[in-house]
């Protein structure tokens, strides 16, 4: 399977052999119990920021782990000092997102919508479980993995609906292309299915988090129980597990909200050729930053909480991501003849007057191929909604499985080093983006993994 997240998950191993750092034994300040420092935060990179990312919740103490002193060693506090603005911020282009998608011009499958509107029930769930972190623990809600594991599965709950939504809807409009009688399914028709879906979805995240807390959970009580750990007994080998860790299952919620957006990524550019209209491919382009920001998310828990900078880093990207995503709304509903009235009629002056004619010009220049795990939905197309989501679930969970247990074996983890941390956010970020730079401008390119 061939995608940029591959390459992120080699940097994991690759990094571990070249970067040569050590971890006093069996003593590391990162084993020891987490620092009641640390602050709410918001979540991450959907739409809304696909990955919670939360502030660091300790510092390192011991002096062979200090890092130096530069300006991207920023405290817990000077992070979320930078990060609140973002988040804030990011929520109007997020509205305008929403809005633009959902103008009757464009035709949008409802159920898509719906996805991507629940982003918003996802952060602002998200806020009371923060505050819980805070109030009972002191700690940031990545520390508590209980809290963090049951709101976390509010954005994968997102993701899911989206990408369910999309993929039932293009299933629709291949059938219309083979015969014109074929009727599209109620989930694209209607927001009825998907906004009872949300509802179950929601409900069962609820009762992970309810449930626990009447049986007076501490602070690193694990997610579900930590059903699908390994028993500590077993794992003798490596740094011992620091207790912030995410769990198993935590783990499977993080990675699969990440394959879940891409898949969805790749939906929205085939749909642009089922529409015949590329301008669907430049919402593709749009959410690249908001994939960015939750793969920053996995690398701030990649490296047990304790790079604060990777919390201002993701809502930067957050604020950028919702507003190019909003961009990309905005140029399909152009140009698909939306017409801004009102308050918004100031819009039009900025509308492409050739956006119609273009359309045609541009979708015979590239090719309806995917590439990498955003072409999971087109490789799975013959399952059903129900064997392609736990096909999904099964590779998420070898991946989480090799996360948490493989990085106990290497340094780099347990050193809170920022230029590291920071290019296992832009790597991949930057191959994912001239991955489709590529597919734009080449159709026979297939990706180099």
């Amino acid at each position: 399977m061939r995608s940029p997240i591959i390459i992120y998950f080699f940097l994991l191993g690759l990094t571990g052999q070249v970067s040569g750092f050590t971890v006093p034994s069996q003593k590391s300040s990162l084993t020891r119990s987490i620092k009641n420092e640390g602050a709410s935060t918001r979540t991450s990179s959907s739409p809304l920021n696909m990955l919670p990312i939360e502030s660091a919740s300790s510092i390192l103490s011991d002096a062979s782990l200090q890092l130096p002193s530069l300006h991207i060693n920023l405290t817990p506090a000077e992070a979320e000092a930078l990060a609140g603005p973002f988040f804030g911020l990011s929520l109007f282009p997020y509205l305008a997102f929403i809005y633009f998608l959902n103008v009757p011009e464009n035709d949008t499958p409802k159920g898509v919508t719906i996805g991507f509107a629940t982003c918003l029930l996802f952060v602002f769930l998200t806020i009371p479980a923060a505050i819980a972190a805070q109030v009972l623990y002191g700690v940031s809600l990545a520390d508590s993995d209980w809290l963090h594991g049951s709101a976390e599965s509010l954005l994968t709950m997102t993701n899911l609906v989206t990408v369910v939504a999309f993929r039932q809807a293009l299933a629709g409009k291949e059938r219309q292309l083979a015969d014109s009688t074929a009727t599209m399914p109620i989930s694209a028709t209607s927001y009825t299915p998907m906004v009872q879906l949300v509802g179950v979805l929601t409900f069962l995240a609820g009762l992970t988090a309810l449930v626990p807390a009447m049986m007076s959970p501490e602070v690193h009580t694990p997610y579900l129980g930590g059903f699908m750990d390994l028993p500590a007994d077993l794992i003798t080998y490596g740094h011992p597990d620091p207790p912030n860790s995410l769990t198993v299952a935590c783990w499977i919620i993080h990675i699969s909200s990440l394959v879940e957006f891409l898949v969805a990524m790749g939906f929205a550019w085939r749909w642009a050729d089922i529409v015949d209209n590329p301008k669907w491919k430049g919402l593709t382009w749009g959410l690249i930053p908001l994939h960015s920001s939750g793969i920053t998310a996995c690398t701030y828990h990649l490296f047990y909480n304790h790079i604060p900078i990777l919390v201002s880093l993701q809502a930067l990207l957050t604020c950028i991501g919702n507003t190019t995503a909003a961009y990309a709304a905005w140029r399909i509903a152009v140009s698909n003849g939306w017409v801004g009235s009102g308050y918004l009629s100031f819009l039009n002056q900025f509308a492409d007057e050739n956006s119609l004619v273009e359309k045609k010009a541009e979708n015979t220049e590239e090719s309806p191929s995917l590439v990498g795990f955003e072409d999971l939905g087109d490789a799975l197309s013959q399952d059903n909604d129900y064997t392609f989501l736990v096909k999904l679930f099964v590779g998420c969970a070898v991946a989480s499985y090799a996360i948490k247990y493989g990085e106990l074996l290497l340094d780099f983890p347990f050193v809170a080093n920022p230029y590291l941390g920071l290019s296992f956010v832009f790597v991949p970020s930057m191959l994912n983006a001239f991955k489709w730079y590529k597919r734009s401008q080449d159709p026979t390119f297939e990706g180099w993994f």
